[in-house]
This record gives C-alpha cells, sequence and structure tokens, in this order.
C-alpha cells in the first residue's frame, strides 16, 4: 500500500532550523519527503547536498562548530557524542583546533562508515556516559573529556584545562577522581590535577 501523506516539507524546514539548518535523509523521509523531491529541491536551490545522506537549507547561517554538527549528524547522531579534542573545544576548555571530529560511539557500530576527517572511538554497549549539551551537539560530560585527553595534550596545557574546569565550576575534584576510578585511570589523577588540588 503506497503511503499518501502529503510531504511536509515547511515542517522539515522547521526541523532543519533546530539542527543549524541541517537535515538528514532519515528526516526527510519521515516527513514525507522523497528522495526523488529531495532531489528537485537540491537542483531548484532550496536546500543544498553536505554528504551522503546529509542536507542544509540553502543559505541557513553557518556556525563556528558546523564541521561538527555535519560529522555528528553523518554517523548518525541518536546515539553518538562528541568526545576527546572535539569536546574540549566545546567546552572552551582549550585554545588547541582539532584537526579532526572525535565522536564516541557503541561498540556495535564500530564497523560504522567513518566520514572523511571523522576520528571514531568505541565505548561498552552497556557504557551509561555523562552527556552535556553545547550549541545544540552532544559531548562528553567535562571530567570523561579531560581523562580522554589526558595522554593527547602537553602536561601544562592538560593543567591549565583542568584548572579552568574547576574555576569555571564545570566539573569538581571529587567528579574528575570518580571518573578516574571508574575508568582505571587512578595514575592520571596526579599528573592532571593542580598542585593545590591534589589529594
Amino acid at each position: 500500500m503506497r503511503d499518501t501523506r502529503l510531504p511536509d516539507v515547511l515542517g522539515l524546514e522547521a526541523e532543519a532550523y533546530q539542527q543549524g539548518g541541517y537535515f538528514d535523509a532519515g528526516q526527510a523521509r519521515a516527513r514525507g519527503v522523497s528522495r526523488q523531491l529531495l532531489g528537485h529541491h537540491v537542483r531548484r536551490g532550496r536546500f543544498e547536498r553536505i554528504r551522503r545522506g546529509l542536507y542544509r537549507v540553502q543559505g541557513f547561517p553557518t556556525a563556528q562548530h558546523d564541521d561538527m554538527r555535519e560529522a555528528w549528524m553523518a554517523v548518525g547522531g541518536a546515539d553518538a557524542l562528541l568526545s576527546h579534542e572535539s569536546a574540549l573545544a566545546l567546552l572552551d576548555l582549550s585554545d588547541n583546533i582539532p584537526d579532526a571530529v572525535h565522536l564516541l560511539v557503541p561498540r556495535r557500530r564500530r564497523g560504522l562508515r567513518r566520514p572523511p576527517g571523522v576520528v571514531l572511538h568505541t565505548c561498552p554497549d552497556s557504557e551509561e556516559i555523562a552527556t552535556v549539551w553545547r550549541d545544540g551537539l552532544p559531548l562528553t560530560a567535562p571530567a570523561r573529556t579531560l581523562l580522554d585527553v589526558a595522554d593527547r595534550l602537553q602536561p601544562e596545557q592538560l593543567s591549565m584545562a583542568v584548572g579552568q574546569g574547576l574555576r569555571r565550576g564545570l566539573l569538581t575534584v571529587d567528579q574528575l577522581q570518580e571518573e578516574a576510578e571508574r575508568r582505571n585511570k587512578r595514575h592520571a589523577i596526579g599528573a592532571i590535577l593542580p598542585t593545590e588540588e591534589r589529594p
């Protein structure tokens, strides 16, 4: 039986406006917008195709972290989180510019097609990961983020990031210690806590 729903192009645009102007092919299908109709709107300039399965409303203003939003949506944002250096940048705890978009996905998705410029990290499927949102994007909470990058940053940069997170109230020493315990990274705590905060 054919789906006789009328395509809701305006509803799709409204949904895209909540996502920085972006939408994916699945969202278009859910609104009754067929591949053919989507192609028509791309040819007419209403939408632009960003990459396979990812589109944007033509002329929507660009934002600072569009590359991260594109990567997150391209892998299927429902169970992906921005992590590592990308999360650190979104938390504004480092002035380092990530050379790739880092995403954390459940292990069951490790065979996922990785978009160009994306580094995929995996975690156990059942692991509950503390999440925060920045600019409409989900990312790993500050304590996990700092432990994820502990061996990737210069010690001074890491110490500054931790100190700034503590001063800004993004995390507490207890949260950092609990996350280190949970992930068997107790050895990292002494190296990343500012001297005055060390146990």
